[in-house]
Formats: structure tokens, C-alpha cells, sequence
């Protein structure tokens, strides 16, 4: 039985990893045509095709589930029209058996999945955005993991926290003399855009430096006179899907500490939570399909099982999410809802099989 095991799982890893391959190539294509609406000045097509290099760990780890689906309906549908199956079953394996198999393969998906997911992709991404956004506009220096810098004439900011576009916080500015000399130091709790050049800060501590004497002084609000625009910031921003599950958490609790509304970092971080699940999932529920269905059902109507079925589940899981953001309800019970409908499902047509 092992070797068999062991046959049905690398078969269903060849599998996927083709179908991942395949759509990763889709999906860079569709990027790559949607980048090259901003050529142009600094962000040419090498700024571009390392921007989609950059950003593929993300979009291979939101393409795991439906990779792991195309693959396990394809090898195992070749298995059954081969009669694979049926000789497997004669020598001893059973349904469960040959579900057990998928998940192993499934495991080894989900692992690979996590360890980019947690430390990889959320790296790149911030790479990429820079990568884009330094190209196009100078006031960014760095996104790295001290927050970001940006320069505005002699002034040098770093942003720790940018909670959104209108909101910062944990904001320091360096004033610079001609000789570059640090002349002042700002730092600011949060910052809050009030329009027309304006940002509003909070809970103010300034050092004046001279030559002769540090002086310091607290301010509880202040106006922060600068450039910095919103939609800036917007372009450095990264998406929430794409922080590691450490990062999801602190800027939860970030929000929670500041009564700022939380809900679409809670839902990310539960939905990646959950993203490990879905992959088993999809795997679990192309056993009923192919054990079930008849010799002689070609490739294509497989696939277009695999891809109705995965944009299916995808367009609910979304529709589930953004109305659980809508109407502010549990962002657990929203992540986990669609995903454990759909295992119900497949434990259902696994069981009817059996009978």
C-alpha cells in the first residue's frame, strides 16, 4: 500500500505543480499587460519585469487551492480512464486509502505554502511596491523593515506605522541644515490628513539641536505642513493578504489599542488562517468526482470542473468577506463559513460514494 501511496502522491505534486506553473504564467501575463499602462520616466520594462518576479511568491501562495484542484482532477481522472483506480482498488486500497494519499500531497502543498506565505511573499512585496513606486516618484527612499523614509527638501521621515492612506503613526522627522547637520527632530504618536497640505499629529515630542544646547519640548496637537499626499502613501501601502500572520496580528491589535476599526486586518488574518484548510478542501473534493464519475470523461471537462468550482468558491468567499465587512460581524465566522460549507459538501459525497 505504500508504494501505491507514495505513487498517487507524487502523481497529484507533478499534477499540481504543472497547474500552478500554468496559472502562475496566466496571471503574470494579465499583470504584465496591466504594468505596462504606466511605462514611462523611471519604470521601464526591466523595472517591470522584476516587479512581476517580485510579486509571484504572492500570487503562488493565493494559487495553492485551485492548483492543488486542477492537479488532483487531472491525475486522478487519467488514473480512472486508465482503470488505475480500479486495479488499485482490486489490490487493496480503499477510498479512504486513496484519500489519504491526496492529502499527503495536500500536506506537502500546504507546508510549502505557509513557508513562502510567512516568509517570503511578505518581503518581495514590499520590494515590489518599492521597486514600483521608486521608479515613479522620489520622495520614497526605502520601505524596509523600519518603516518607510521619504525626503522632502532638507527633511528626512520615517512612517512606522501607516494603519491607511489618511492615517499614520509612530512618525519621526529629521530637519537638516545646508551642511547637513540635524537641526530638529520630530517625533509624533499618529497623523491624521486634514487636507490642503495639512496633516494633523498627536502627542508631539520636538528637540531643537544646536551647537550650544539640546532643547525638547511636548505639544498634544500640531500641524504638519507637507507634500506628502495621501495617494502617495496609497502606492506603499501593502495589501493585508500579504503580511505575515506576526504582522496581521500586531496591526490588529494596533487598531484595537487605538479604537480604530479593525475588521479588514482581523478578516485577513483569518482567512489566512484558514487558506490551509481550503487546499485540503479542494483535494478532498475531487475524490467524490473522479471515484465516482464514469471512464471516458475528457481533460477538458475536468479542467472546466476544477475552474468553475474554483472561481466559484473564490467568488463566494469574497461576496461572504466583503459582507461580513458590510454589516461588521465576526471576521472568524466570515472566513470559516464558505470554507466549511464546502467541506461539508465533500464529506457528504465522500460518504455517498461509500455506501
Amino acid at each position: 500500500m505504500r508504494v501505491l501511496t507514495g505513487y498517487i502522491v507524487k502523481e497529484i505534486l507533478k499534477g499540481s505543480l504543472v497547474a500552478l506553473l500554468l496559472l502562475l504564467t496566466l496571471f503574470n501575463l494579465f499583470t504584465f499587460s496591466d504594468e505596462l499602462g504606466d511605462l514611462g520616466g523611471g519604470y521601464g520594462l526591466k523595472q517591470i519585469l522584476y516587479y512581476l518576479a517580485l510579486t509571484t511568491p504572492g500570487i503562488f501562495c493565493e494559487l495553492v487551492p485551485a492548483s492543488a484542484l486542477l492537479g488532483s482532477l487531472f491525475v486522478l481522472g487519467a488514473m480512472g480512464n486508465n482503470r488505475e483506480l480500479i486495479a488499485m482498488r482490486a489490490a487493496g486500497l480503499s477510498v479512504f486509502g486513496i484519500i489519504k494519499a491526496v492529502m499527503l500531497a495536500g500536506a506537502v502543498l500546504v507546508i510549502s505554502s505557509i513557508l513562502v506565505s510567512e516568509f517570503v511573499a511578505p518581503v518581495t512585496e514590499r520590494m515590489a511596491k518599492m521597486v514600483k513606486f521608486s521608479a515613479r516618484n522620489e520622495q520614497v527612499l526605502m520601505n524596509a523593515k523600519d518603516g518607510v523614509w521619504l525626503r522632502e527638501d532638507k527633511k528626512f521621515i520615517n512612517i512606522r506605522k501607516i494603519v491607511d492612506d489618511h492615517h499614520l503613526a509612530d512618525i519621526s522627522i529629521y530637519q537638516l541644515d545646508d551642511q547637513h547637520h540635524l537641526l530638529q527632530a520630530i517625533h509624533a504618536d499618529e497623523a491624521f490628513f486634514q487636507g490642503h497640505r495639512q496633516w494633523g499629529m498627536k502627542n508631539i515630542k520636538t528637540s531643537d539641536i544646536s551647537i550650544e544646547q539640546m532643547r525638547e519640548s511636548t505639544q498634544d496637537n500640531q500641524i504638519w505642513e507637507s507634500s506628502i499626499a495621501p495617494n502617495v502613501l496609497k502606492s506603499v501601502v501593502v495589501n493585508p493578504n500579504n503580511l505575515a500572520l506576526s504582522d496581521l496580528a500586531s496591526q490588529v491589535d494596533f487598531l484595537k489599542k487605538n479604537h480604530q476599526e479593525s475588521h479588514t486586518f482581523e478578516l485577513a488574518f483569518w482567512q489566512r488562517i484558514v487558506n490551509p484548510l481550503v487546499t485540503f478542501i479542494m483535494l478532498l473534493i475531487s475524490a467524490p468526482f473522479i471515484i465516482s464519475v464514469k471512464r471516458g470523461v475528457s481533460v477538458g471537462e475536468r479542467m472546466m470542473l476544477g475552474v468553475v468550482i474554483g472561481m466559484g468558491f473564490k467568488t463566494i468567499d469574497s461576496i461572504v468577506g466583503h459582507f461580513g465587512l458590510i454589516y461588521d460581524l465576526s471576521p472568524p465566522l466570515m472566513a470559516f463559513i464558505p470554507s466549511l460549507t464546502l467541506l461539508a459538501l465533500a464529506l457528504l459525497a465522500i460518504n455517498r460514494i461509500q455506501e
